[in-house]
């Protein structure tokens, strides 16, 4: 029997390539919203003069959290952040929009991406990663943000499209995010003291963490290597009988 022209149009609606195509026009509209309107400037620069105190800081959490899902930079963000709210608040305001951008950038690329992207995960570096992040998703998620040297949107769609958990992913997010939040934090409150201690102390760890991550992957390079010969290897042997 002919299936119904509706169950049809709904298949086709909610293919594989279909949500694939949904997530690169929500990605395609966010970045072009950043780039027209700048939402970064409305954080720090235009905030509404009637919030203040404890509500303040939970309003800006959420904007970062979807601003960062937008594409907005985060470092951009957690300069705004220390410069409105000072260190603490500051810092707590922008951890917790941290969790919840990268949650919802995990949660779309899961949803409508993860799909029709797996079946194109046929070269071997790309292989690698994806084996290491489903067998290894916590600590690889936490090297990720400790040493901070790939874009935040990457690593979460990245996760998204491996067979990462949702939960060690966020709390791998939450846990290797803190150190350069707070870096930037500290240095977005003491902007106005640039030759004050925690000012060079918070840009002195910013440029360390900088260089660290280049270390770390360049040394993961090689031994990503190692794995991925090893597959490619064992797809050009002929199957036994």
């Amino acid at each position: 029997m002919f299936e119904p022209v509706s169950v049809r149009r709904s298949r086709a609606l909610l293919s594989p390539k279909a949500r694939l195509t949904y997530l690169a026009v929500i990605l395609l509209a966010a970045g072009s919203s950043v780039l027209l309107f700048e939402p970064q400037r409305l954080l720090s620069a235009g905030w509404p003069a009637q919030l203040s105190g404890a509500g303040a800081v939970l309003v800006f959490g959420l904007a970062y959290g979807v601003c960062t899902a937008a594409l907005v930079p985060r470092p951009l963000l957690n300069l705004a952040a220390g410069a409105m709210f000072g260190t603490q608040f500051g810092f707590a305001a922008a951890l917790g929009g941290t969790v919840l951008g990268a949650g919802i950038s995990f949660a779309l690329g899961r949803t409508l991406g993860q799909e029709a992207l797996r079946p194109y995960l046929r070269g071997r570096w790309l292989r690698a990663a994806d084996g290491q992040l489903s067998r290894h998703g916590f600590r690889s998620m936490l090297a990720i943000r400790l040493f901070p040297g790939m874009p935040f949107v990457v690593a979460n769609y990245g996760a998204a499209v491996s067979r990462m958990k949702y939960v060690p992913f966020l709390l791998a997010t939450a846990l290797g995010s803190v150190p350069n939040t707070a870096a930037y934090v500290v240095a977005g409150s003491e902007a106005t003291s640039p030759t004050s201690p925690a000012f060079l102390m918070s840009m002195g760890f910013i440029v360390l963490s900088l260089a660290a991550a280049a270390v770390v992957g360049w040394r993961k390079r090689h031994r990503l290597r190692g794995p991925a010969e090893g597959v490619a290897e064992a797809e050009r042997e002929p199957a036994s009988v």
